[in-house]
């Protein structure tokens, strides 16, 4: 009865409620270590958590022999060099969303670990939550007939925070980031339509930065179309008036409506016909998915996310950011 021994690179948020208390509660795993560059932040959140031990390094933590997979909890920029270095300590890796900056980073953190022999996963959570695996077994089901298109919509007022150009957040600087909120955000729902309806094959898009209050693109619109044939539309806007939070998948019989930020229920049309799905998730959202990489990392089962889908989603992302940040 072998136990799955986690070392934790970045003590942040995600790490508090998300993550850090999922590795503890799966089961046969354990969260043994802990890291952050300030070493305090690490031992704070170790004495918090119950966790054995905390680091200040990287290396350290990844070298550590009581260790067997690493967990990098860290903004995008760092993603490739913590995936590297486990790669070359023979560990398996699980990284934060979006997997690194860009999809060149990601092809590169693919092979390190490919030549290492270790698994690379990807934070991508919701392909384990039962609420959209509910989804994905309604339209496998034929409940909406053939898929002929889906539709994104997500629009958010701007925030407080992103008011200051001085204090910028973190997640509205494209060189830690990778892009704005729409690599952050957006990246969940294409992840979850690859998951669904299959790999996207070609993608357009339109990016700018409307009310001018931070580097990073504050709207985007996109078409792609899947390898299935199915089409697709989006338009995610961050600086808008009101918080809408849309996708629908279209069928030849029906359609399906749901949420991807929140636990509302899901609308299920067919003609005159509706029915609503209500499931929330768990107060650990990661904690479904980590499960299936401890199953996977003991031989028990396999995991739904890992680097190679989730280098699709980057992949999508670069195509409809390429004009805004390459032009």
């Amino acid at each position: 009865m072998k136990t799955i021994r986690w070392g934790m690179i970045g003590c942040g948020a995600v790490a508090e409620v998300k993550s850090g208390p999922a590795l503890q509660k799966a089961r046969r795993s354990e969260l043994v270590a802990v890291m952050c560059r300030r070493a305090e932040k690490a031992r704070d959140y170790a004495e918090r958590h119950f966790v054995p031990r905390w680091y200040g390094d990287a290396q350290a933590l990844i070298s550590d022999p009581g260790v067997d997979a690493i967990y990098v909890a860290t903004p995008p920029s760092s993603h490739k060099q913590y995936a590297l270095m486990a790669a070359a300590a023979a560990k398996p890796v699980y990284v934060e969303k979006p997997m690194a900056l860009n999809y060149a980073e990601c092809r590169e953190m693919l092979s390190a670990c490919r030549e290492a022999g270790v698994p690379l996963f990807v934070a991508y959570y919701r392909r384990a939550l039962s609420r959209f695996l509910k989804i994905k077994e309604l339209i496998d089901g034929g409940k909406i007939g053939e898929v002929r298109g889906v539709t994104i919509l997500q629009t958010k007022p701007v925030r407080p925070d992103e008011l200051d150009r001085s204090a910028l957040l973190w997640r509205v600087q494209p060189e830690i980031a990778g892009g704005g909120w729409f690599v952050d955000q957006a990246a969940h729902q294409l992840d979850f339509l690859d998951f669904v309806l299959g790999p996207i094959r070609s993608v357009q898009g339109f990016a700018a930065n409307q009310a001018g209050l931070y580097p990073a693109e504050d709207i985007v619109s996109g078409a792609f179309t899947f390898e299935s044939g199915v089409q697709g539309v989006g338009l995610w806007c961050y600086t808008a008036s009101a918080e809408v939070d849309r996708t629908e998948i279209v069928g030849s019989k029906g359609s399906i409506a749901f949420t991807t930020f929140d636990d509302a229920p899901v609308v299920v049309t067919s003609g005159d016909k509706v029915e609503t799905h209500s499931i929330n998730s768990p107060p650990h959202i990661q904690q479904p998915l980590i499960q299936t990489i401890v199953d996977e990392l003991l031989g028990e089962g396999r995991c739904l996310s890992d680097g190679e889908s989730a280098a699709r989603t980057s992949w999508v992302m670069d195509q409809m950011l390429a004009d805004y940040y390459h032009a």
